[in-house]
């Protein structure tokens, strides 16, 4: 539920709303509409089913959100969330982009890497210092090693770094490394990480799982904001359909539907979306223009010998031509009033 407050309410009328929330063992979020002030209720509203809130000084009126995510939709938060990683902004009309290898190989090849992404323009490396993969015979990353090569190259070239947690017993572990912690396809719906992740003190980013509905995703979110760290973004990254050309099914139109439904930032992996590196460059150009708030691609120096998803890899001069096309692109948009915000 939420509770839209008069333009003209009382920093006291406020106040006594939130009281009576907080009295029943709810708890209360205010946020900024776009000319009012909204208070969220989280928690189970049928505590709040006898409480007069039109009634009380500064109120507008009650809204039932019907939906199972709250604190994720558009309706318990109008304005889209602009999420800041030390200065880098995500969403909000601020792109970004996450350039690096699958995984974290070694301290040469991934300080190499991290170079290669700034010169682009990306704000991120990414890189994967623990990789489950499908078959137990292929290289499962570095692990903190490999955490200890993102710390430097961190160092040296001011990118942030994102990297991927796969388990509870890691979190902390990363999270001392890592400046946006990765929840992977697979553990989209590991409740457990999801609660964990939700209580790090850092920005979360959440990819959709491999066959998972909108719906699902979204509430997959809601965990972690329950836990109350409310930076998180979403990352399409192509679902498992029919087709067997590509690695996955790019679904673009979920950033579209996640801009009407929630309020959270969505970056896209045109990487894993296609898993061919001739479809990242027009999926990346499609993503922009559909309103995504972010890429993130995988880049490698030597394609041809990366330990783990080379077919979709960018060598270092396609990358640099593609971050050319999206600046140009996404300025475009930007100046002819087409970007897309929500809708």
């Amino acid at each position: 539920m939420v509770i839209i407050m008069n333009a003209d309410a009382t920093a006291q009328n406020i106040k006594e709303v939130i009281e009576v929330i907080e009295k029943a063992g709810l708890r209360a979020k205010v946020m900024e509409g776009e000319q009012q002030k909204i208070v969220g209720v989280i928690g189970d509203k049928t505590r709040l089913a006898m409480v007069p809130f039109d009634a009380m000084d500064g109120v507008d009126t009650t809204v039932q959100i019907s939906k199972s995510y709250k604190l994720v939709s558009r309706e318990f938060h109008p304005k889209s969330s602009v999420i800041d990683i030390d200065g880098v902004k995500i969403g909000g009309g601020n792109f970004v982009v996450m350039a690096g290898p699958c995984a974290v190989e070694s301290r040469e090849q991934l300080l190499e890497s991290a170079e290669i992404a700034k010169k682009g323009g990306a704000q991120f490396l990414r890189g994967g210092a623990y990789k489950p993969r499908t078959s137990p015979y292929s290289f499962q990353g570095l692990e903190e090693e490999g955490l200890k090569y993102l710390a430097e190259a961190r160092e040296r070239t001011g990118l942030k770094i994102v990297t991927e947690v796969t388990e509870v017993e890691a979190v902390d572990t990363v999270a001392a490394y890592a400046d946006l912690l990765q929840v992977g396809a697979r553990n989209m719906q590991n409740f457990r990480l999801l609660k964990e992740v939700g209580r790090a003190n850092k920005p979360v980013m959440l990819k959709r799982g491999l066959a998972a509905t909108l719906n699902e995703w979204l509430n997959a979110a809601e965990y972690i904001m329950n836990e109350g760290n409310q930076n998180v973004i979403l990352c399409e990254r192509g679902i498992r359909t029919y087709e067997t050309y590509t690695r996955n099914t790019l679904d673009l139109s979920a950033v579209a539907a996640v801009k009407h439904l929630s309020h959270l930032p969505i970056v896209v992996d045109p990487s894993h979306g296609t898993g061919k590196w001739r479809m990242v460059k027009p999926m990346a150009f499609a993503a922009v223009a559909c309103g995504a708030d972010g890429l993130i691609m995988e880049m490698h120096p030597n394609p041809a010998k990366a330990l783990s998803d080379g077919p979709q890899s960018l060598t270092p001069e396609n990358y640099l031509e593609l971050m050319a096309g999206v600046k140009k692109l996404y300025a475009f948009l930007q100046e002819s009033g087409l970007a897309i915000d929500h809708l």
